[in-house]
């Protein structure tokens, strides 16, 4: 499987829309921004017949270092599921 790129979708849309490459290029950084801001506002951003992103709230934990088995603390973060 191969990896989906930034290129790589610009390309699509180049070859399935018929925008020039910058036109492309730039749709899809307008679009992500797009999603990026909406995401960072806190609200779901939902993509019909692809997923479903938003943000969760994780809190501080302990970890454990797989090779040397010392415990460590987690930082509380928001990570994108």
């Amino acid at each position: 499987m191969e990896t989906l790129t930034r290129a790589g979708l610009a390309e699509a849309i180049y070859a399935e829309v018929g925008l020039s490459r910058h036109e492309s290029a730039d749709l899809l950084e307008a679009v992500l921004e797009r999603i990026s801001a909406t995401l960072e506002a806190g609200e779901t951003v939902k993509i019909s017949g692809f997923g479903t992103f938003l943000l969760r709230e994780k809190g501080e934990r302990i970890g454990r270092n797989p090779k040397t088995g010392v415990e460590v603390p987690i930082l509380p973060r928001r990570v994108l599921t």
